[in-house]
């Protein structure tokens, strides 16, 4: 038969000198010790990290406090990144040129002057007379400067400015080499 003094509990004799909370922590401690001797992973209360879950095929079920790839984005910012992975970005740019014309070069230059097209690098711009072709033709560099700044080096290498054309006597799809109806005229 057991002794009143075997039943009760109390700490085991290297712990007898300890009361309180350093009886608690010298405790712990001790249970900690013994949990990595067996190889468990031991982690430090509430300042531990919860164990990793490992979600069907490799995803976070959660987006958590930070900026993640499947928050809310700017429409601007999806399709940039649709046409950079795409590979349409160089096209995109070219195509920018067109629509923010007047944002680039400026409302003077854009109300006597549009861009017609861009091929292989070289910006055809049409001005609306001999004179502003004139004018354009002497601030070219300017010009080229813009639009690199605006869409991006490499899009537009050289900027060819036309005048306004004269008018044509081809009429209908088939024509006869000559001058034309001009050589009766005087």
């Amino acid at each position: 038969m057991t002794g009143p003094d075997e039943n009760t509990a109390g700490p085991p004799a290297h712990l007898a000198g300890l009361k309180g909370m350093d009886l608690v922590r010298r405790t712990l401690e001790e249970a900690r010790g013994a949990a990595r001797v067996q190889g468990k992973d031991v982690g430090r209360g509430r300042t531990s990290p919860a164990p990793r879950r490992t979600p069907a095929a490799g995803r976070r079920r959660w987006s958590g406090p930070g900026p993640d790839h499947r928050d809310p984005q700017p429409l601007g910012a999806v399709t940039s990144d649709l046409a950079r992975t795409r590979g349409w970005a160089g096209k995109v740019a070219e195509g920018s040129v067109f629509g923010r014309w007047r944002a680039v070069v400026g409302d003077q230059i854009a109300d006597h002057a549009e861009p017609k097209s861009l091929h292989e690098g070289v910006l055809t711009v049409t001005a609306e007379s001999t004179a502003w072709a004139t004018q354009l033709r002497m601030v070219q560099a300017q010009l080229l400067a813009k639009i690199a700044a605006a869409v991006g080096d490499g899009v537009v290498t050289a900027v060819k400015i036309v005048g306004p054309v004269g008018p044509s006597w081809r009429k209908g799809p088939y024509s006869v080499p000559g001058r034309g109806p001009r050589d009766t005229y005087g």
